[in-house]
C-alpha cells in the first residue's frame, strides 16, 4: 500500500500564486492559525466577562444575562452558527455586510468558545472559599477590585487545565471555516484532494499540521500552568493535559 503513495504531490506546481502545493498548504496553515488565535483572544475576553457576570452577588439581572449568553451559544451547533453569522446577521444588520468571511468566522468561533470559557471561569470563581471574597471586601476593595486582585487570579490558576482543552479545541473547530470559503487547512484539503486525486497524502499532511498546532498550544499552556501553580492548591500534572 505504501508504494502507491505519491508524496511528491506536495512538490507539484498548483498553477497559482504559490510555486508548490507544499507552500500553498503552509499559506493555508497561516489562515488557520490566524483564525484560531484571534478567536481565542475574543473568547477569553468575552468568556471572562460573562463568567464574572454569572457570579456577581446581588445582581440577578447580570446572572440572567450571563446565563442567556451561555445557553444561547453552547446549545447551537458551531456549523449552524457559522452560517448564521455568514448569511443571517449581515441581512439583519446591513453594516456587517462589509465584513469579510474571515472576520465573521472569528466572531462565530470566538463567541461559541466564549460560552464554554464563561462556564469554566464561573466554576473557578465559585470553587474559591467565600472567605476570599469577604477578605477583599474587608480591605475596602470595590467589586471590580476584589475580582481583579483576588478572585480572578486564583480562579484562572485553577481552570488552566480545562482552558488548555478549549485552546486546543479552537484550532480543531476552526476547520468549519471552510464552509464559508475561508482558505484554511480543511478548505485546502478538500480543494487539492480533488484537484490532484491524492486525497490520502493531502489529508495526512493537513492532519500533521493540525496536530502540530494543537500540541504547540498544549505545551504553551503547560508552561503557563507550571509558572503560575500555587503549591498545595493545584496538584502537579506532570506537564500534560
Amino acid at each position: 500500500m505504501g508504494s502507491s503513495w505519491d508524496w511528491e504531490v506536495f512538490l507539484r506546481d498548483p498553477g497559482g500564486a504559490d510555486p508548490t502545493y507544499w507552500q500553498w498548504m503552509l499559506s493555508c496553515w497561516g489562515w488557520t492559525v490566524s483564525v484560531s488565535l484571534l478567536a481565542l483572544v475574543l473568547a477569553l475576553v468575552v468568556g471572562t466577562l460573562v463568567g464574572i457576570l454569572r457570579t456577581l452577588p446581588d445582581k440577578p439581572w447580570a446572572v440572567r444575562l450571563g446565563t442567556f449568553w451561555v445557553e444561547g451559544f453552547r446549545n447551537i451547533p458551531l456549523l449552524v452558527q457559522i452560517f448564521i453569522w455568514y448569511h443571517v446577521i449581515p441581512a439583519l444588520v446591513p453594516a456587517m455586510k462589509s465584513l469579510s468571511s474571515f472576520v465573521l468566522v472569528v466572531l462565530a468561533l470566538g463567541f461559541f468558545t466564549s460560552a464554554r470559557i464563561a462556564e469554566q471561569v464561573r466554576s473557578g470563581i465559585q470553587t474559591l472559599p467565600r472567605g476570599q471574597r469577604y477578605a477583599g471586601m474587608a480591605m475596602g476593595f470595590t467589586t471590580f477590585q476584589y475580582y481583579r486582585y483576588v478572585l480572578l487570579p486564583m480562579a484562572f490558576r485553577i481552570i488552566i487545565p480545562p482552558l488548555t482543552s478549549e485552546a486546543m479545541n479552537i484550532f480543531k473547530n476552526s476547520s468549519v471555516a471552510f464552509a464559508v470559503s475561508v482558505t484554511e487547512l480543511t478548505w485546502f484539503a478538500i480543494q487539492v484532494g480533488e484537484e490532484t486525486s491524492r486525497p490520502i497524502e493531502i489529508y495526512m499532511g493537513v492532519t500533521a499540521l493540525y496536530v502540530i498546532s494543537a500540541f504547540a498550544i498544549n505545551r504553551i499552556m503547560a508552561f503557563i500552568e507550571k509558572r503560575t501553580r500555587i503549591p498545595g492548591l493545584v496538584a502537579a500534572s506532570g506537564g500534560g493535559h
